[in-house]
């Protein structure tokens, strides 16, 4: 299984995780996904966009101090994560 260094939901880098990824239907650890987005083989939030991602993300950022500048160069990139263009 390849391993990802940056979540391909949100693009956290994955080594900020705490829970060290998401956990597939196994229960093993996700390479491709952080905790905050997947969990038993399912996306967290399943309905969101990558608009939707895009903002929640900012929000948490500015949550955490981040200049909100920086918030926008962080998440320019959400789109072209892998959730947002492909059907795994």
């Amino acid at each position: 299984m390849k391993k990802y260094r940056d979540c391909q939901s949100c693009g956290m880098p994955m080594n900020r995780d705490a829970q060290g990824g998401g956990t597939e239907a196994d229960g093993s650890r996700s390479g491709k996904y952080c905790s905050h987005c997947y969990a038993e083989g399912k996306f967290i939030l399943p309905y969101l966009t990558a608009q939707d991602m895009q903002e929640r993300v900012r929000d948490k950022m500015i949550d955490l101090g981040f200049p909100r500048l920086f918030t926008g160069f962080f998440t320019r990139k959400i789109p072209q994560l892998e959730r947002w263009n492909s059907s795994s």
